[in-house]
């Protein structure tokens, strides 16, 4: 039950605070190239574990990662105020060329799982890199839209003024400006959302659909241009991914995986409805999109997969 953090900045550091917050796994390894910094982090979250759950917290090196379950990957730089998560992409790109066969050379059977943004072309780079170590493909996947998934069920929750843990909806495609709200598919206990609307004699209107929408897509905007950085949410997913593979709970999770082909796009890694396990993605689900979605999803496949040919990968 042993799980490693590549990277020990807000993203990583608060995505171990969670993993013992929540008593995920045995033992947590921080690594980061900035040693002194993996080292304050472990301690001040090791001090943190009577309060919580029993676990052991320590930075390390690479070699430390040897028999880890999961090993998180969140090195890289950080995105700046007005700044796209695809304008990320080059800057990050040589971070990974480095630090993905080094994690692999010392977990060769750990799940692999990408939080750096842009995360759904830093998973295709994680994945082709792992694929000439002989990885399958589906221990290599990214967070994806796990926490605008959530940004959208909380929300719609709070204006249908029910508990978001009975609103089942996703969002798909790219973690980003392109993103697919599939509002057509959402549920609520057990009925469609017109129809629970309905029961209940609530009106949602275009409008409110459209500030939802804005909520969610223009998130991570927002919080950095007021704090500088997002790490609560992204954490706590990270968290609930490590759980789900670590306890094979089979769970249906947008995380984002590397794919022959989507919405008619071929060799792309975009964020859809996955069964992850034990041994990571076990399967992608398909979903019945209203046009304008698909069309939409069409859209955002095609612009993550121009990112991913710059890239130029061989």
């Amino acid at each position: 039950m042993k799980i490693g953090i590549v990277g020990s900045g807000f993203v990583g550091a608060t995505a171990a605070y969670a993993l013992v917050m929540r008593g995920v796994g045995r033992e947590i390894v921080l690594v980061d190239r900035n040693a002194a910094r993996a080292s304050a982090e472990a301690d001040d979250l090791f001090h943190a574990v009577p309060f919580a759950n029993p676990l052991i917290v320590r930075s390390g090196d690479y070699a430390d990662l040897a028999d880890c379950r999961v090993v998180i990957m969140a090195a890289g730089v950080n995105q700046q105020p007005g700044e796209t998560r695809l304008q990320l992409l080059e800057r990050n790109a040589a971070v990974f060329q480095q630090v993905i066969p080094a994690i692999f050379e010392h977990a060769p059977q750990t799940v692999l799982v990408v939080a750096t943004n842009p995360v759904d072309v830093m998973t295709h780079l994680s994945a082709h890199l792992a694929a000439r170590l002989g990885i399958p493909s589906a221990r290599v996947f990214g967070s994806g839209t796990t926490l605008d998934t959530a940004r959208f069920r909380v929300l719609l929750g709070r204006r249908l003024g029910i508990d978001s843990h009975n609103v089942h909806a996703y969002v798909v495609g790219e973690h980003g400006d392109s993103e697919v709200l599939a509002w057509s598919r959402v549920m609520v206990g057990g009925l469609d959302l017109e129809d629970y609307c309905r029961s209940r004699q609530i009106s949602l209107t275009d409008h409110d659909r459209g500030e939802i929408d804005l909520l969610v897509r223009k998130a991570a905007y927002h919080i950095i241009q007021g704090k500088g950085a997002t790490y609560y949410g992204i954490g706590s997913a990270l968290a609930r991914i490590v759980d789900v593979v670590l306890h094979d709970q089979r769970s249906i999770l947008t995380v984002c995986a590397r794919t022959p082909e989507a919405a008619g796009v071929k060799d792309v890694t975009l964020a859809l409805p996955h069964v992850v396990g034990g041994n990571g993605v076990l399967a992608a689900l398909p979903l019945d999109l209203s046009p304008a979605e698909q069309a939409a999803l069409e859209r955002s496949a095609s612009i993550l997969r121009s990112a991913i040919e710059s890239l130029k990968l061989n």
